[in-house]
């Protein structure tokens, strides 16, 4: 068992992340940008980042890179590869100049792919009618897992030589390796089926190859699902015990807790107001149609708590010595300083942000600090135009085509 017999961390003071210092312990969470119209760094990308980091997180974490083409949610996102360098290098300048540090999410989204819109099959452990492309999925081949794992290795290298602090391994919401993990969607009967030992061998060999790819040069976090939030997903007894071995591999500084899936349960991560009329709005018909009718299926709504995800997290943070990233409805600087005094090294923010990104600056200077967010979730949709606070900000740019990446 993990005590914490220490005093509590201040949050607004200077932090270790594996090989980093980070200037303080606030982490701006990955939420999809909207704004990479070719797959490539923009301005509007660039001004996103510098946002929340002249406002004072100690890093903001660039989503979504895909590892791969067929790994993008939609062919609008960045895939790393060397022609989206210059621009990945102008991006962690930027942040740099701003006194954060910047990490990139990399991922492969699996099933969460939308097979229409990257003209590619979308991989998944089983072969299925995926709801977000309309398209059956392809079953990954070991031949299709040993290139997605390589992938995420040149991926982080590509993103030592841009200028990234960190990365973030994307092990959750049924992307890939999230998918592999759960037991609804991973019915194979090999090597990467049935036990959670084998179904847990894509997260870990992942990770395993991007630390022996980049060592101690850059930090390395995962985002890993405490609980699927789906009947038969994956859920925490299975987590901690997946989480046990990252610490025990040594590959990674630490993880950031997150739930839900993209694919079948989107609003057990975000909590409040699911926005049926907005996302309608935003497809042609007759989906718009299909949104209003039966997008309450989809987007179900939860209840917003603050620190929603906290007494799932307590559970990890009594078992691991792991640093751990207390991610899920943070919006008062109260709430920071608790997570701290329970242990957690680090908070990640991002709908709190997108209403105010001088928000940190703010909580370090007012001990009763707390954010003007509604959790009206109002900015989900805005994924397809530049993603924003729509109460307070204008659209940046003509954005993405329709799927369901990680909103914020």
């Amino acid at each position: 068992m993990h005590t914490h017999d220490r005093l509590a961390p201040d949050p607004f003071a200077p932090a270790s992340l594996g090989p980093l210092t980070l200037r303080n312990r606030i982490i701006k969470s990955a939420t999809f940008e909207g704004v990479t119209p070719q797959g490539l760094v923009t301005d509007a990308l660039i001004a996103y980042h510098r946002r929340p980091a002249a406002g004072g997180v100690g890093m903001t974490t660039l989503a979504y890179c895909a590892v791969a083409p067929e790994g993008r949610t939609e062919r609008r996102q960045i895939w790393m590869r060397r022609e989206a360098l210059p621009g990945l290098r102008r991006l962690t300048d930027a942040v740099h100049d701003e006194g954060a540090a910047v990490s990139a999410q990399l991922g492969h989204a699996g099933p969460v792919a939308d097979a229409r819109s990257n003209r590619l099959p979308a991989l998944a452990p089983c072969r299925f009618l995926s709801p977000l492309g309309m398209r059956m999925t392809k079953a990954a081949t070991p031949v299709d897992i040993d290139r997605v794992t390589r992938a995420h290795a040149t991926a982080a290298r590509l993103a030592v030589e841009s200028g990234f602090d960190a990365v973030e391994l994307h092990f959750g919401h049924n992307y890939l390796a999230s998918s592999f993990l759960s037991r609804r969607l991973n019915r194979r009967d090999d090597a990467y089926g049935g036990s959670l030992a084998n179904r847990a061998k894509v997260a870990l060999g992942i990770a395993r190859a991007v630390r022996d790819e980049v060592g101690d040069r850059i930090a390395i976090t995962a985002k890993l699902n405490m609980d699927d939030g789906v009947p038969g997903g994956f859920w925490l007894d299975e987590s901690l015990q997946v989480a046990r071995w990252l610490q025990d591999d040594g590959t990674v500084d630490a993880l950031e807790l997150t739930a839900g899936s993209s694919l079948l349960n989107p609003m057990y991560l975000f909590r409040g107001d699911a926005p049926l009329a907005e996302f309608a709005a935003v497809f042609p018909q007759p989906m718009r149609l299909g949104v209003r009718l039966a997008g309450g299926r989809f987007l179900r709504a939860y209840p917003y708590e603050e620190a929603f995800l906290l007494p799932c997290a307590r559970q990890f943070r009594a078992e691991l010595s792991l640093p751990l990233i207390l991610l899920g409805g943070i919006s008062r600087r109260e709430t920071v300083t608790r997570a701290m005094a329970e242990g957690f090294e680090y908070v990640a923010m991002a709908r709190a942000l997108l209403r105010e990104p001088d928000l940190v600056n703010r909580m370090a200077e007012d001990a009763g600090a707390r954010s003007l967010c509604i959790h009206c979730n109002k900015c989900m949709p805005t994924i397809y135009s530049g993603t924003r606070c729509p109460l307070v900000t204008a659209p940046l740019t003509a954005g993405a085509d329709t799927a369901v990446p990680d909103a914020p």
